[in-house]
């Protein structure tokens, strides 16, 4: 072998060699890198939760985010761990998105990431506590009554709880839960869990919701208590008329007592203070309650309660008896002074009477109790309403009086009826009208009372020269339009006729004549039976002791005419003690010695036919 081959098989070798040390080198680097990547950077994945709350509930879903500080979120697959389950191989998503928890969906997780290239080479993040519970309950509670406002709270878990704050939005329910959520225009929403409420009140619930799609809570207990209805009959006053008070609950056999107020309004507030009525201090165990001899506008409210200490019911809501009469203390005028309005048209109600602070009123056909501020402008004593006014009863409040109320329409048509708004004196002229928006001229009006024509009226207006109780009812218009194609309609109003007071008085006064004589006659003839009957039991005496003296002759005559006519006899006597009664002895007649006949009648009423 020559040196040259010697030479060159030493070089292979150490080429070979040379592979095989670059080759356990790159082994070596390679097995050392990835105990640097595992050891060094095996804290290097972060595992977190959307939404990160400390507790979740059962029905929610939770994501979870395996994030790798090292390289490229695509260089890694990751997979998801926790003892006890399986779940699916590494993926390249980092995101995992649970199904809808359930209470075995607590424990502790981590998660894995490894690398696509060098497979062996696998990172493990921290570990995530999970606690899922149960699907959890709002609690609802009344925390503070101002005045005539309770504040009430809405919580998720306990006070102490980070999940009563995490994350939760409420939702408030009145009547019913499954009713519609409330909104700010229902009530005064202070925070996201309270809100405050009149103490009228009645049943509230709440829940909680949050998330996207809203996970819901189970609705809270009901707060609140009981509310009655109160009912009053009649809604309209004739003077004197007896007002019947009916309050009803939920469950109207369990044992209720019913407490009756008259309810004074509260100003400058829009509310009322409840007095309790005569007779009301101990409730009463009958539901309604009469008011006798009403006359002016009044309010009225109940409330019931049961057992020992009593749990009351909160407050009905106020409910109205209006009259249409003008009384001294507060008055409400119109203008324009009529029933039926034109919207969009100016109309002012003013109040007049010995106060200087008023509100007005209205109870709107829809059955909701407003104030000016709502729907006009108060200055002064002076309510303006603006354009957008809805019909209803309107009347004034002082801190001690209600005025007459007035009944008034808001017409969105084309014609009005033009009728007073006060009711009308019998024996009082009226004149009833038709009014176009054009302010034409009507010439050619039909009117009707209670849907029926009425065939004989002045053109264009209707005149009632002396108004009786007949002519109460509903009038309303019909007019042909301006251009003539079609006929127009007003709307009913009601037209009130009132006794005059004097033809009231006038007409008692013949009825208690009649009667006080009739009771004076009748204690007249009491007196004088009583003193017959006194008179004849001492005349008796006086006839036995002088019956020997007397002619048998007379007495037989006498006793006579007595058996014939016994009764007759009795009303001559009656009228003898009368006529002594009021003459007194001091006109002696036929008898002897100046005494009155009436000894000579008492002898007579002695006799009898047995007699000698």
């Amino acid at each position: 072998m020559t040196q040259r081959s010697i030479t060159q098989k030493q070089s292979d070798r150490v080429s070979v060699l040379d592979v095989r040390m670059g080759h356990a080198v790159c082994v070596l680097g390679l097995f050392l890198l990835n105990i640097l990547l595992y050891c060094g950077h095996a804290q290097d994945v972060l595992l977190s939760i959307e939404p990160n709350w400390s507790t979740l509930f059962a029905g929610e879903t939770v994501t979870f985010i395996c994030d790798v500080s090292e390289g490229e979120v695509t260089d890694w697959n990751y997979s998801l761990m926790k003892p006890g389950y399986t779940f699916p191989p590494y993926i390249s998503e980092k995101r995992f998105t649970s199904a809808p928890l359930t209470t075995e969906h607590s424990g502790e997780y981590q998660c894995d990431a490894a690398h696509k290239i060098s497979s062996d080479v696998i990172k493990r993040s921290n570990k995530v506590s999970l606690t899922v519970s149960e699907r959890p309950k709002a609690q609802l509670r009344e925390d503070i009554l101002v005045e005539d406002r309770v504040t009430l709270t809405c919580s998720v878990g306990s006070s102490s709880s980070s999940s009563s704050s995490s994350g939760w939005t409420y939702f408030w329910y009145k009547g019913k839960k499954t009713s519609e959520p409330l909104t700010k225009t229902d009530g005064t929403v202070l925070s996201s869990g309270r809100i405050s409420i009149s103490r009228v009140g009645g049943v509230y619930w709440c829940r909680g919701g949050r998330g996207d799609p809203v996970y819901y809570t189970e609705y809270s207990d009901p707060v609140e208590k009981p509310q009655p209805v109160l009912t009053v009959s009649p809604l309209w006053l004739s003077p004197g008329d007896s007002v019947t008070l009916t309050c009803s609950v939920e469950h109207p056999s369990a044992g209720w007592r019913f407490f009756w107020f008259k309810a004074v309004p509260k100003l400058p507030r829009y509310s009322y203070i409840s007095e309790l009525l005569p007779g009301s201090t101990d409730g009463t165990e009958q539901d309604s309650y009469i008011v006798h001899g009403q006359t002016h506008t009044a309010g009225y409210v109940c409330r019931a309660g049961r057992g020992d200490p009593v749990f009351h019911t909160v407050y009905s809501e106020p409910k109205f008896v209006w009259s249409g009469d003008l009384h001294p203390a507060a008055s409400l005028s119109v203008s324009p002074d009529r029933v039926q309005h034109f919207n969009k048209e100016s109309l002012s109600l003013s109040c007049e009477g010995n106060s200087t602070e008023w509100r007005v009123s209205k109870f709107s056909v829809y059955g909701s109790l407003t104030y000016c501020s709502l729907w006009g402008t108060m200055t002064g004593s002076t309510c303006n309403m603006n354009r957008y006014g809805t019909s209803g009863v309107f009347w004034c409040e002082s801190k001690t009086q209600f005025s007459n109320a007035v009944n008034i329409t808001i017409q969105n048509g084309d014609v009005i009826l033009v009728s007073p708004v006060r009711p009308v004196t019998e024996g009082h002229s009226v004149t009833l009208g038709c009014k176009l928006k054009t302010e034409n001229v009507l010439l050619d009006v039909d009117f009707y009372r209670n849907g029926k024509l009425i065939p004989k009226h002045t053109r264009g207006e209707l005149f009632i020269s002396a108004v009786t109780k007949s002519d109460e009812g509903f009038y309303k218009c019909r007019t042909d339009s301006t251009q003539g194609l079609r006929s127009l309609m007003s709307a009913e109003s009601w037209l009130s006729v009132k006794y005059a007071e004097d033809t009231a008085a006038s007409s008692a006064f013949p009825v208690l004549l009649v009667v006080g004589l009739l009771c004076g006659v009748f204690l007249i003839f009491l007196l004088l039976l009583f003193l017959y009957r006194c008179r004849k039991s001492t005349d008796s005496s006086v006839m036995r002791s002088q019956s020997t003296n007397q002619r048998p002759a007379t007495d037989h005559v006498i006793n006579q005419v007595e058996t014939q006519d016994g009764d007759y006899a009795s009303l001559l006597h009656g009228d003898a003690v009368l006529y002594e009664t009021i003459r007194g002895s001091k006109e002696p007649e036929h008898g002897t010695n100046n005494e009155p006949e009436e000894s000579v009648y008492s002898n007579v009423t002695m006799g009898t036919a047995a007699d000698p």
